[in-house]
């Protein structure tokens, strides 16, 4: 391709509505243009680092098995419906009736359409197991669309479903879809993570997360460097330490003391009146759920974690209570809640079990207890892992001490069991001819997304630095002066021949400075540029830098295209163009 043709509109300037790397670096690359809050048109340097995307996905699916087709994106509700989700969406779906006044919607996932087509189609246990994948678009309405391809509205999904006889089965399945999704992500030359998670609304048996690392990412994870576990914080268990890393306040078994706390609400202002650390503090929060109100005990210095006390009580629903609730509820202030006399079910921390001599509310106000001592003074509570995971808490595997990152989700795996099969009556007869429900799993990776997390994680204060496997081009081949009928004849030479060998070439042949085809060259972050210029051709040679290193090499022109392709072949291009 040459860029004097190429629809490029690069920008100099960062666009004031551009908040994170990927964005930015986006838009300014020619890569996107925003249409309406959160809906982004592709341009052509965009859409082909996207193909490459769905290229590598594309193919990691066909290998493990699955088959591609290609599902509507308006679905009638009552299909939704069947399932309970037409309401449970809520505003993030897009709803509308069609001229028979029909309700419609553009599909935010595609679980109750797929379910449908196997329902209609599986007879027998002979036509499974099944996997049946789609790349197509999505809507979800957001409340705040931002950070671009991040968090829009509209946006490519890559979704495949597992259908299969039994739970063996569904297993076996989750975990080829789960190994796919590591040659997918690792052929793209991301430094990524899979992780334990929460299934969320999606629902199901269990699932994980793929995270690619970037300190810009919105999520945190924590990982052992010991052994293989990995799980974001809200899914992370955390195996309790030992008792000595237990009692920060000592081993005293003093009586409780009643001290005055006046206007120390919070852990920080009652920890530094006092002139103790958060640690040797016990807050009591009361969380609303619909089996009722509870009390939750963590350390001071910790967070509570809502999915983790939903999984324990076996509740959907666990809120915070706010100031005025606490007071209402227990008819004292915020801040001075503790367990003593506590009328509330009483859930404590694990990790609380074994401290000792510390800093508790008194239940009245402007007051709080020293040396309270679970063992001794917290009667009928119930204890569980129910806290936040942080860097340095113990490996629920190993007990080595956990690493803390931040992680962008491009892709979700999910073993969903019989949830929508049995609402939706997919079932087939198995070989005595009995009726069954089928096994499902579903398996999401965001296109687009992957494509700006791959941009968090690779780039520069000059542009992106993308991977050879996703860049729109592998070569930029930079004539400095097109007008020089030397350099014109070595270019144009040179792009022929790596074109020939299947090589894509973004040949510079724009009659701009040098400082602005450089820079423009690094914004886009094509891995590998090549220079002709007439410094370099006095001495028959030109320049070859790798666009994630400092430093240029000058190679002769006779022997350039075996240079550059060999090149290539060390960061494992094979030459063949995608399309």
């Amino acid at each position: 391709m040459r860029y004097a043709e190429l629809f490029l509109p690069t920008l100099k300037d960062v666009p004031s509505e551009a908040e994170v790397i990927s964005h930015q670096y986006m838009l300014r690359a020619g890569m996107i243009r925003k249409v309406a809050s959160g809906i982004y048109s592709f341009l052509p340097v965009g859409l082909r680092a996207l193909r490459k995307v769905e290229n590598a996905i594309r193919e990691e699916m066909n290998r493990a098995g699955a088959q591609e087709v290609f599902l509507p994106s308006v679905q009638p509700a009552e299909l939704w419906e069947e399932t309970g989700r037409w309401d449970l969406m809520g505003d993030e779906m897009l709803r509308f009736k069609d001229r028979h006044q029909r309700d419609f919607c553009y599909g935010p996932t595609h679980e109750e359409v797929v379910t449908d087509l196997v329902r209609r189609e599986v007879r027998s246990y002979r036509d499974l197991p099944l996997n049946l994948y789609q790349i197509q678009t999505k809507f979800r309405d957001e409340i705040r669309p931002r950070f671009g391809l991040m968090r829009g509205r509209e946006f490519s999904m890559k979704d495949a479903y597992s259908f299969d006889r039994d739970e063996e089965g569904a297993e076996k399945s989750y975990w080829i879809m789960f190994e796919a999704y590591k040659r997918i992500f690792t052929r793209m030359g991301l430094d990524f993570r899979p992780v334990e998670a929460e299934t969320g609304n999606i629902g199901g048996a269990f699932s994980h997360e793929f995270m690619v690392l970037a300190d810009s990412g919105e999520d945190s994870i924590v990982f052992c460097t010991s052994c293989d576990y990995a799980a974001n914080i809200e899914k992370a268990e955390i195996l309790p330490a030992p008792d000595s890393d237990q009692r920060p306040g000592g081993e005293t078994q003093a009586d409780l003391q009643l001290v005055e706390t006046r206007e120390k609400r919070t852990v920080e202002d009652v920890t530094r009146f006092l002139g103790v650390d958060a640690s040797q503090l016990i807050k009591t929060l009361v969380y609303h759920t619909e089996k009722g109100d509870y009390a939750i005990l963590v350390r001071g210095n910790r967070e509570a974690n809502e999915y983790k006390i939903k999984k324990v009580l076996g509740v959907d629903t666990a809120a915070l209570a706010g100031p005025e609730e606490v007071k209402e509820i227990l008819g004292v202030p915020a801040g001075y809640v503790g367990p003593v006399g506590m009328s509330l079910p009483i859930l404590a921390d694990e990790e609380i079990r074994a401290m000792g001599n510390v800093v508790v509310g008194a239940n009245k106000e402007d007051h709080h207890y020293l040396h309270f001592e679970p063992a001794r003074d917290l009667k009928d509570a119930r204890f569980a892992d129910l806290r936040v995971a942080v860097e340095g808490d113990a490996c629920p595997r190993c007990g080595k001490k956990m690493e803390e990152r931040r992680g962008i989700e491009v892709g979700h795996v999910f073993m969903l069991g019989t949830k929508y099969s049995e609402t939706l009556r997919a079932t087939y007869l198995d070989p005595e001819g009995k009726e069954r429900p089928v096994w499902m799993g579903c398996y999401g990776i965001g296109v687009g997304r992957t494509l700006a997390a791959a941009i968090e994680q690779n780039h520069d204060s000059d542009g992106i630095i993308f991977p050879f496997p996703i860049a729109p081009f592998t070569v930029i081949l930079t004539a400095l002066n097109p007008q020089d009928a030397k350099i014109q004849t070595i270019a144009e030479g040179l792009y022929t021949a790596l074109q020939q060998k299947g090589v894509e070439v973004l040949l510079d042949d724009r009659d701009e400075r040098p400082g602005k085809k450089f820079k423009d060259a690094d914004l886009i972050g094509i891995p590998l540029r090549v220079t002709v210029g007439p410094r370099q051709l006095k001495e028959g040679k030109i320049e070859v830098k790798l666009r994630k290193e400092a430093e240029a090499i000058t190679v002769p022109v006779e022997g350039a295209v075996d240079h550059i392709l060999g090149l290539l072949e060390d960061h494992g291009q094979t030459h063949k163009a995608s399309f």
